[in-house]
């Protein structure tokens, strides 16, 4: 029986308002990741005790991909909003409750391997560390430290799908902010209280990454609460429902297994040249993640659950369009900011970290690899807008085909790649596949399009890269202009000449996306408040 008179989701709303609510919470969150990267760097530069703390990190955070981030986020919000829908509110909690008791079980597990086994697993990730045993013991220190955020982070990603489905996205996206907030403090606090209490300075990031973790979790509890959610064990495994995530779960966990062993063959390979790619690739990978934060992301979020609605309701003539202009946005906004990262890379790079212990040598490494990454940024974020949909449509072999074609190749290619670039090859390698895996999940997808609405994506994102082609050249020819008005290598005109090429580039990209008929301009300039129009 329908115990909540009210039906959980609402009738699905637009995709851009939805990705505007998503992006302004990722936005003050990635800028918060972005400052405690320039904390990390200006703290402990790009070096030993840096590559160690990434990798210790890297093994509790991978393996919350894995289990929930990644699969179960996708398997749940589809699986609840279906609930909600037939059965009410009460009936979804019930069903989460039945998931947070199961992963309180398995997880728990989990963790306590990755404390009693942190020194095998660092060897897993970074065989390379072995020859500096002070280096991989501060590795396993730090792993058995985080080892409880693999935990608290995975139950928080519960509680961030479960408020999407329940149509709340601003605070859940905010969440991760308080994670940076913490590590940052953490940083700033305690980094120089540790060597008195027996401990590397370093190890002060793997404290605020635990309490940031825990934060995360805890601050999903008051609007569940809000929501009529009460935690409650529940070890009902035999919920069709239940059992329906985990139908859906499995083939991307396996997917995302072999996503995991990637990652393992790049700090692997990575591991092999010293002190310094660890980090630099680290720190490249953060500064590409953050327009992939702003916007794949939160397009994603918009989309899989506009996309959910729309399959709970019947209404599946509406899903292909809805992905088309999920696409469509994404591609407005990243292509721009594709073009913007590959002409500014270094003095972008430059600017936010090179200060402290971040050396002239580590802006040249981390610029490169921020560039390697670059060339794949819409397809890393394509990605996260289609592979959950399919999971919304209950299609769970595509995606993991894909995923496993895109990281054999990803394999094949770091292999064959890093002989003639060195580390070099690992960013590129990655951006190769992720294309891939990209055209393997949108294939299908146009096949079950009209042949018309198919044509009409192909040419729109053409036009849109004209358009962020010549937003560029006109970034490019302002950025002239202001370092001849304010010339020197000092970091007031380094700010000025990015911040007057970017200022550009705002202000045109908009118009010309109108100029090239873009149809998501109107709707970009509209949430952006440049102008109003009425009508079409």
């Amino acid at each position: 029986m329908n115990s909540d008179p009210t039906p959980a989701p609402e009738p699905p709303g637009g995709i851009p308002r939805r990705a505007q609510s998503v992006g302004a919470a990722i936005g003050i969150s990635r800028i918060l990741g972005l400052a405690r990267e320039m904390v990390l760097a200006r703290t402990f530069g790009a070096g030993s005790f840096t590559d160690a703390f990434y990798i210790a990190y890297r093994i509790p955070n991978m393996l919350r991909d894995l289990f929930a981030e990644g699969a179960l986020s996708a398997a749940l919000v589809p699986t609840l909003i279906r609930r909600m829908t037939q059965g009410g509110r009460e009936e979804g909690w019930v069903l989460v409750n039945r998931l947070v008791s199961t992963l309180l079980l398995v997880l728990g597990a989990v963790t306590l391997g990755i404390y009693f086994g942190s020194r095998g697993l660092v060897w897993m990730l970074a065989a390379g560390f072995r020859d500096n045993p002070a280096k991989f013991e501060l590795t396993a220190q730090m792993t058995r430290i985080m080892s409880p955020f693999l935990l608290s982070v995975s139950l928080a990603s519960v509680g961030m799908a479960a408020l999407n489905a329940c149509g709340r996205f601003f605070l859940p996206a905010l969440a991760s902010s308080l994670f940076n907030i913490c590590c940052i403090l953490a940083a700033l606090l305690l980094s120089d209280l540790m060597p008195g209490w027996g401990f590397d300075p370093i190890v002060s990031m793997a404290v605020g990454a635990v309490l940031g973790g825990a934060a995360q979790f805890l601050v999903m509890i008051p609007p569940a609460g809000a929501l009529g959610y009460r935690f409650r064990l529940d070890f009902r495994f035999s919920d069709p429902d239940l059992r329906a995530i985990g139908r859906l779960a499995l083939p991307a966990v396996l997917g995302l297994s072999a996503t995991q062993i990637s990652i393992v063959v790049d700090s692997q390979l990575a591991s092999l040249y010293g002190d310094g790619p660890v980090s630099w690739l680290s720190y490249g990978f953060r500064l590409m993640q953050l327009p992939i934060g702003l916007i794949g992301v939160a397009v994603a979020t918009a989309t899989m659950t506009t996309v959910s609605e729309y399959a709970a309701l019947g209404m599946r003539d509406r899903i292909g369009p809805a992905l088309g202009s999920g696409l469509r946005l994404s591609a407005c906004l990243i292509f721009p900011a594709m073009v913007g990262l590959l002409l500014f890379r270094g003095e972008i790079v430059q600017l936010l970290f090179q200060r402290g212990a971040f050396l002239e040598a580590d802006t040249l490494w981390t610029g490169r690899i921020v560039g390697l990454y670059t060339l794949g940024l819409f397809a890393y974020s394509a990605v996260k807008i289609l592979t959950p949909a399919f999971y919304a449509l209950n299609n769970t072999r595509t995606p993991l085909r894909a995923s496993l074609s895109a990281v054999a190749a990803k394999i094949l290619l770091s292999f064959l790649l890093i002989q003639p670039l060195g580390f070099l090859g690992l960013p590129l390698a990655t951006s190769l596949s992720s294309w891939l895996q990209f055209a393997l999940l949108r294939r299908p997808l146009a096949r079950s399009l009209s042949p018309a609405t198919a044509a009409h994506g192909k040419g729109a994102y053409l036009r849109i890269a004209l358009a962020s082609l010549m937003m560029g050249a006109i970034a490019l020819a302002v950025h002239r202009g202001a370092e001849m008005m304010l010339p020197g290598p000092g970091a007031l005109s380094l700010l000025f000449r990015l911040g007057a090429a970017i200022m550009a580039a705002l202000a045109a990209i908009v118009p010309l996306l109108w100029l090239f008929r873009v149809e998501e301009a109107r709707e970009l300039a509209r949430l952006a408040g440049i102008f109003r129009r009425k009508g079409r």
